[in-house]
């Protein structure tokens, strides 16, 4: 790199290209969430823990992610801001009614575990890339991981794969070892998404 280059200026998104991005994220994300859900599969972070509550109660998981993620928005307010915290309330508000809605819309007839593990993981990944690179997130974990990257330089994917791999461990209590097992690759394959593509000052864009 030439010491002398001018840096680069950031180029702020615009309002319409935001919306965009929040639309394109949320529905990977859905889709991913399709494939697990249609496998009795599970992920990390607060999709985990509203995959294991659906599970336990019967209950929507889109009611339960809506619902557990109301606690994280103080936080998002109070250090990622007004912008951050209102995009992040959307997208969840939007993966919550389309989750609600998805069955309706989508019939998976027959998805071999594996396949539904990996390749959902990879779309929720790529989902999340596309939210985070745009100053948004799915609430909870998200919320943490990047505040963790922003103050003390944590890579968001690492935190994210480490706490969800906790969640995903701790869903032993709920559900059978073999689907958890299937779960952990879906959350390893989303989260080495993250890992390699979401770094600290490598995309200038805002």
């Amino acid at each position: 790199m030439n010491p002398t280059a001018p840096t680069p200026t950031p180029v702020l998104h615009s309002r319409v290209e935001d919306g965009v991005a929040l639309l394109v994220g949320v529905t990977l994300v859905s889709v991913g969430i399709a494939f697990l859900a249609s496998t009795g599969l599970l992920t990390g972070g607060m999709a985990g823990l509203a995959f294991v509550l659906h599970y336990a109660t019967g209950i929507g998981f889109g009611k339960w992610f809506f619902v557990l993620n109301l606690p994280f928005y103080w936080l998002a307010l109070r250090r990622m801001g007004l912008a951050f915290t209102a995009k992040t309330f959307a997208a969840v508000a939007l993966l919550s009614l389309l989750t609600e809605l998805q069955a309706s819309m989508l019939h998976i007839d027959r998805l071999q575990p594996l396949y539904a593990a990996l390749t959902g993981g990879l779309l929720m990944g790529m989902g999340f890339l596309v939210l985070f690179r745009h100053r948004c997130s799915l609430g909870g974990v998200g919320i943490l991981a990047l505040y963790l990257q922003d103050r003390h330089g944590w890579r968001a994917g690492k935190v994210q794969m480490a706490i969800d791999c906790g969640i995903v461990a701790a869903a032993l209590a709920a559900v059978e070892p073999q689907r958890v097992a299937w779960s952990v690759l879906g959350a390893v394959a989303l989260n080495l998404v993250l890992a390699m593509n979401h770094k600290p000052g490598r995309y200038l864009a805002s």
